[in-house]
């Protein structure tokens, strides 16, 4: 009972989390806070690919309610090695979805913002390697939207945090599960057969 427990706990922990993320991916299509941006099609492509709202938002709430439902299935399977078997299931999403939000928002902090320069709108940092994220001078070469360069960081930043986060929980309720999932039964014989 103490594992159901444990995974109701991380299952309560993912859902503000994955919040955030879907908050955090959905602000960056608004730089400086306006609609135009995006109606015109001048934000970076990487927002399209929905890392916090599909890796780190949706696709989490998947384990978060099986964690959350986990004292239901051990009602209805019967034991709790089942529903451990479930959770390691519903982990592995979990991994999935923050592994993906992860990975996307490290490349776009890498790649830079799309922003309007002197030279038209364009990804000034594409070439770069990060090193701008070094050089706070440079985030001068965008122009507009104001403080793009900022904005993105923040918010890329956010979603790199809370998609390790996500990740962290996940990989314990792997973990837990797997153990439970495995080892028990076998313990569990093994009392058996030393009483008999």
């Amino acid at each position: 009972m103490c594992s159901l427990s444990f995974a109701r706990s991380l299952g309560l922990a993912l859902i503000p989390l994955a919040t955030c993320c879907i908050v955090a991916n959905v602000l960056l299509f608004f730089p400086d806070g306006k609609a135009i941006y995006v109606q015109e099609e001048h934000v970076t492509t990487f927002v399209w690919y929905f890392m916090g709202i599909g890796g780190g938002g949706l696709v989490m709430l998947i384990p978060a309610c099986v964690f959350l439902g986990m004292g239901k299935c051990v009602d209805s399977c019967g034991t709790d090695s089942c529903a451990m078997c479930g959770s390691v299931i519903a982990a592995l999403v979990g991994l999935a979805g923050s592994g993906y939000c992860f990975l996307i928002s490290a490349v776009a902090l890498l790649k830079g913002p799309y922003c309007y320069t002197t030279m038209g709108w364009r990804s000034p940092f594409e070439t770069d390697r990060g090193k701008y994220l070094f050089d706070q001078e440079r985030w001068s070469d965008c122009v507009y939207p104001k403080h793009i360069v900022e904005w993105n960081v923040t918010l890329l930043s956010i979603l790199l945090g809370l998609s390790t986060l996500e990740f962290l929980i996940c990989f314990l309720q792997f973990i837990s599960g797997l153990v439970n999932a495995v080892c028990r039964p076998c313990c569990y014989k093994q009392e058996y057969s030393l009483n008999a």
